[in-house]
């Protein structure tokens, strides 16, 4: 789901009742303002001399306007920071890091220090606050959930939050809202807001390490992940400790692949080891189009078991 006119937590309901209050404000003025030019073009003599007065232009034309968008003002500016004064502790904190393209995401705990670490896949407890913490180390982005929240912009350099509480468990998609390069279009992420015991069986399950291979055929994929992915990407629990790329440790978990473009499967797997620089084009990794189909699958299923 990803809809503006869908609200799905407590600030995306303040946007949603700010926009019901603008266009609703917007349609009365515009309606009455025809009103008083159908008035003033045919009404009956005596009226239009009434409008032509001083004192009925001064007052509409200059009181009303400055009285009426300065309430609007106020209102908007009051209901749109009223998630601002919150002094409830969330109950997750979450850093999103805007990539080139996709999304680092890192849990927290309450000192700030990460508890393990993730990519393009966000998980939250519904019915309570939960915060982001947003960043970019390149280019501006901006974090978008439209059912959840509004944009934020990450950054360099800066620190951005962004307070959000789910209503209910449900699956949001969220996308990048601000233009950061060729990619922009596809740099997606998927948010899962999950029944906080859910929620808290996910975290324990990811910091956990990755599970040794059970079988012949996922220890000779692990042998070829380790190869050619180990220098990029990390997967804890074995010698994997690259940082350039996402964290694969749970990867096979994961709702979708590549910022959200292809769902997450043996087969999308190896497509996306072959193929991923025609399927988004100018990211960091390189494609492996040099593989054997049998090496492309080995990877892929041991991939697709890290969960």
């Amino acid at each position: 789901m990803q809809s503006v006119l869908a609200p799905r937590s407590v600030e995306a309901e303040q946007i949603a009742e700010i926009g019901r209050v603008m266009t609703i404000s917007a349609a009365l003025i515009f309606a009455l303002v025809l009103a008083v030019l159908a008035l003033a073009l045919y009404g009956p003599p005596r009226l239009r001399a009434r409008l032509s007065r001083r004192g009925l232009i001064v007052g509409a034309g200059a009181i009303f306007p400055v009285l009426l968008l300065s309430a609007l003002l106020f209102y908007t500016l009051r209901a749109g920071s009223s998630g601002l004064w919150r002094d409830t502790e969330p109950a997750a904190r979450i850093e999103v890091t805007g990539e080139m393209w996709w999304w680092r995401v890192k849990y927290l705990d309450q000192q700030g220090r990460t508890l393990f670490e993730t990519a393009n896949d966000i998980r939250i407890p519904a019915g309570v606050p939960v915060e982001f913490v947003l960043k970019s180390d390149n280019v501006i982005h901006s974090f978008w959930v439209p059912n959840l929240a509004g944009k934020l912009d990450m950054v360099p350099k800066h620190v951005n939050r962004l307070r959000v509480q789910a209503n209910e468990p449900g699956l949001f998609r969220g996308q990048c809202a601000e233009f950061c390069g060729a990619q922009h279009a596809k740099m997606l992420f998927d948010v899962h807001a999950l029944p906080v015991e859910d929620f808290l069986a996910w975290t324990t399950a990811q910091r956990q390490p990755a599970k040794e291979p059970a079988d012949a055929r996922l220890e000779a994929g692990k042998e070829i992940v380790m190869q050619a992915c180990a220098q990029c990407h990390t997967v804890r629990g074995t010698a994997a400790s690259g940082t350039l790329g996402p964290d694969l440790t749970h990867v096979g978990g994961r709702s979708s692949l590549g910022g959200g473009l292809l769902p997450n499967n043996v087969g999308t797997l190896a497509g996306w080891l072959a193929d991923n620089q025609h399927i988004k084009p100018g990211n960091l990794m390189p494609s492996f189009d040099q593989w054997s189909g049998p090496d492309l699958r080995l990877a892929a299923h041991y991939l697709e078991s890290l969960k």
